[in-house]
């Protein structure tokens, strides 16, 4: 039977988990601490939300982590622009270039999918109704191994015929957020470094790409965030 290494022969890999319901980070925790525990010793950060993930990021004492999971979808930090795991999972990438990014998300839209591997290009991406404990821990040893892991519904949704794909830019996600907040078009350039024009052009563009036949704000809006655009 094979001993356990001694603490200091162990490797060492530092953790980061962001998610806002704690049963899943103690799930991902409980999972992680299971793998090779008799190779691997575990340094486990996790945040709650946007904010208080942010403020471990740029921590100058955090040190860098080897791997992060992020939920897409949390409560955002409005002050500093951080307004889902997209964002962190890009602030990561330049505080800590060298951290593998492992993204989990409720989204089953294609669009949202492509988005998210074209803006990331993240070393894992997990549809959360795929997700079990054996599936995580396939999941974490793809990605320790340095491969790249898409679940069975991010795979399946990939085979789909290219054409169903929408593609926006982040000043098109901008645009979106700024809209869902009631924020004007006179009011953009101040959030947006774009000219109100362009602003126009851009929603112009973006209800035409959506077929919004009503030329209502609301609307795209609200079908953006269907497709899971922002």
């Amino acid at each position: 039977m094979k001993a356990d290494l001694p603490p200091s022969l162990k490797q060492i890999s530092n953790i980061l988990i962001v998610d806002d319901h704690p049963f899943i980070i103690e799930g991902y925790k409980n999972a992680i601490t299971r793998y090779n525990p008799d190779s691997y010793e575990f340094f486990i950060s996790q945040a709650k939300d946007c904010k208080s993930a942010y403020e471990i990021i740029i921590n100058p004492e955090t040190k860098p982590f080897d791997i992060a999971f992020l939920d897409i979808s949390m409560p955002a930090y409005d002050e500093k622009e951080i307004f889902s795991g997209e964002d962190l999972a890009k602030l990561i990438m330049e505080y800590m270039p060298n951290c593998k990014i492992i993204l989990l998300t409720m989204y089953t839209e294609l669009l949202k999918i492509k988005t998210i591997i074209r803006s990331i290009q993240p070393n894992g991406l997990i549809i959360k109704n795929d997700l079990t404990f054996d599936e995580l821990l396939f999941a974490f040893d793809k990605v320790m191994k340095n491969d790249k892991y898409y679940s069975q519904s991010v795979q399946k949704m990939l085979n789909q015929s290219p054409h169903n794909s929408i593609e926006i830019d982040e000043f098109d996600k901008q645009i979106l957020f700024h809209l869902s907040k009631g924020t004007s078009d006179e009011e953009m350039p101040h959030y947006i470094p774009i000219s109100i024009n362009a602003i126009g052009r851009r929603k112009k563009s973006l209800k035409e790409l959506l077929k919004i036949k009503t030329g209502s704000d609301d609307d795209l809006v609200k079908e953006a965030k269907s497709k899971g655009l922002f």
